[in-house]
């Protein structure tokens, strides 16, 4: 349960940084950084902002992905939560445009750059710190703990401009108060540390570690032997980031400036969806231990194609109540297939490789998905101005999902056999005096049966 907690700690705060950087993406960066004679131009060219924070996750998979299959994944998870958390406190300092002109843009995209580069290299990891403390019959509810992180952030994040749009004039918010979500970030990452770092490496490392099944190059080896499981992770993740872009970024900017609500009905839609799948998430990676996990998540991609045709005629009669409706069922399903997402991205790879390929497949997908999402939901809505487009896109990357799910390896079927090979094979700590005997190993997998070797 330790566990759990650091990596759903650990994971909120990171993603409230990254949240809190996508909602003033939506409301009021255009206006302070992008400022143009058009709304709807600001608003795309601080989207372009949100989608540096992708394109640079896969830089942080790379890097943070090897190295936490190299050196462990306690040291990583640490590393990406100061990057990820100072970042957001620069933001929080940043002059505007109106001060230091096109400079202050330029060191905005710097500091989100570096912020994608921290969360890129972060979700690997924090999978990986639940499913190898927990039982292998329990992976997708341990693995979840992770997936738990983005709507807990985006809840705190969105609930912090509320709160403060709530308590400020708009003159005094857009001066000062924004400022103050991101200011947050450095007491909330302080908190985070002293739970991370009073954790113990996980007992799959140790088993690796003693046994010397450490990889030398894991980026050269997961696209030499393991391009299927890439390609299914990178597919199975599409849809879930669009879904995600668009119904708690994109929906902000459609509702506020589309459809003339106000703000903070928008922000409270939001809010009340995000704050139902902190409960859903991992009840859906609880039903995927039950049930079978592709099948779950086969059913949740296609409900996804299909519910953007019901929402935007209900959201267009401009009802709030319909509005928040459509974006909880939206969450609902998004949370479906985010719940096991983990469990079956780690999954797909074999345990000596599983932090580089799930980082790898995360920041990748990221790019195709969640990095351009918002943009092209500004473009569409821009050039044709009405919905069908954007149900349209939503369709297709539901489709890309589907094509994932299938082309998966069902963990039901196959055994980890690399991995019973590894924590077979008798070990001794460097420490141990000669003839002392073997140390107790245990160690559990995502994806395998949970083994141990007792000492004799």
């Amino acid at each position: 349960m330790r566990a759990f907690t650091a990596s759903l700690t650990g994971t909120s705060l990171e993603w409230y940084d990254f949240a809190v950087y996508s909602a003033a993406s939506a409301l009021i960066f255009g206006d302070l950084f992008f400022p143009s004679d058009d709304p709807l131009t600001g608003t795309l060219l601080a989207f372009s902002t949100y989608a540096v924070g992708y394109v640079s996750r896969p830089l942080g998979g790379f890097v943070f992905g090897r190295l936490g299959d190299v050196i462990g994944r306690k040291r990583v998870l640490v590393a990406t939560l100061v990057l990820v958390g100072a970042a957001t406190f620069l933001i929080g300092c940043l002059p505007t445009h109106a001060v230091a002109g096109p400079i202050a843009p330029a060191l905005l995209v710097l500091l989100r750059f570096a912020q994608g580069v921290g969360v890129g290299g972060e979700w690997g990891g924090a999978v990986l710190l639940t499913s190898e403390f927990g039982n292998a019959r329990q992976r997708g509810f341990w693995a979840s703990a992770a997936q738990v992180g983005p709507p807990a952030g985006n809840l705190m994040a969105n609930g912090a401009l509320a709160a403060l749009g709530a308590l400020l004039t708009e003159e005094q918010f857009l001066s000062y108060g924004w400022r103050i979500a991101f200011l947050l970030s450095g007491v909330l990452v302080a908190f985070g540390l002293w739970i991370r770092t009073s954790l113990e490496e996980t007992p799959v490392f140790k088993g690796m570690e003693a046994s010397g099944e450490r990889p030398e190059a894991p980026i050269r080896e997961v696209f030499a032997t393991q391009r299927r499981p890439l390609a299914a992770a990178i597919l199975c993740r599409v849809a879930p980031d669009v879904v995600y872009a668009m119904f708690t970024v994109f929906v902000l900017t459609y509702a506020t400036q589309e459809l003339d609500m106000a703000r903070g009905e928008a922000l409270t839609a939001v809010l009340i969806g995000s704050g139902l799948q902190i409960f859903l998430i991992p009840l859906a990676g609880a039903l995927s231990d039950r049930w079978n996990r592709r099948r779950l998540y086969l059913g949740a991609a296609l409900a996804a194609g299909v519910w953007p045709f019901l929402f935007f005629p209900l959201v267009d009669t401009r009802s709030w109540p319909l509005l928040a409706f459509g974006v909880i069922v939206a969450l609902a399903i998004h949370s479906v297939m985010y719940g096991p997402q983990a469990a079956f991205v780690a999954e797909q790879f074999t345990p000596r490789l599983r932090y580089t390929g799930s980082s790898l497949a995360y920041t990748l997908a990221g790019v195709i998905g969640g990095a351009v999402a918002p943009l092209i939901f500004t473009a569409l809505l821009g050039e044709f101005g009405v919905w069908l487009p954007l149900a349209g896109y939503l369709l297709v990357a539901a489709a890309a999902t589907v094509a994932g799910v299938l082309l998966g390896r069902d963990p039901d079927l196959d055994e980890d056999a690399e991995y019973s090979k590894l924590v077979d094979t008798p070990t001794t700590t460097p420490d141990s005096a000669p003839g002392a005997g073997q140390d107790t190993v245990r160690a559990t997998a995502v994806g395998s049966p949970q083994l141990r070797k007792e000492t004799p």
